[in-house]
């Protein structure tokens, strides 16, 4: 059986936190989808082609987790937003609970690792 090479530990970790980074986001200020590109490209472990991002927009608009709205704009055609809903602030507070649970749980493994890896 050919052994499976490991994935990408960053590629798999931004897939797992894209969705809270993106409520987190547009929370209060709702914004269109090249403008989530641009600030999540703003930061080398976010960033995110706009094939990953409007996927994600359109399962999280058919989740009910966020709305869309047109607005015009000054440079071109009338631009999507996207907004977070009622049930998008619940969705996001529980993954930021979750999140930090988490991370409280695996900083001391990761800082055995760091430990033994000076020692």
């Amino acid at each position: 059986m050919p052994r499976r090479e490991p994935a990408d530990g960053l590629t798999q970790a931004r897939k797992g936190v894209l969705e809270m980074c993106v409520l987190g986001l547009i929370a209060n200020d709702p914004r269109y989808g090249y403008d989530i590109v641009q600030e999540l490209a703003a930061d080398e472990a976010l960033a995110s082609p706009a094939g990953t991002v409007y996927p994600l927009l359109r399962r999280l608009k058919q989740d009910g987790l966020v709305e869309t709205y047109w607005k015009p704009s000054e440079s071109g055609p009338p631009r999507q937003y996207y907004r977070v809903t009622p049930n998008g602030r619940r969705a996001a507070s529980q993954m930021v609970r979750a999140w930090r649970e988490l991370a409280r749980a695996v900083d001391p493994y990761l800082k055995k690792q760091e430990v033994a890896k000076h020692a």
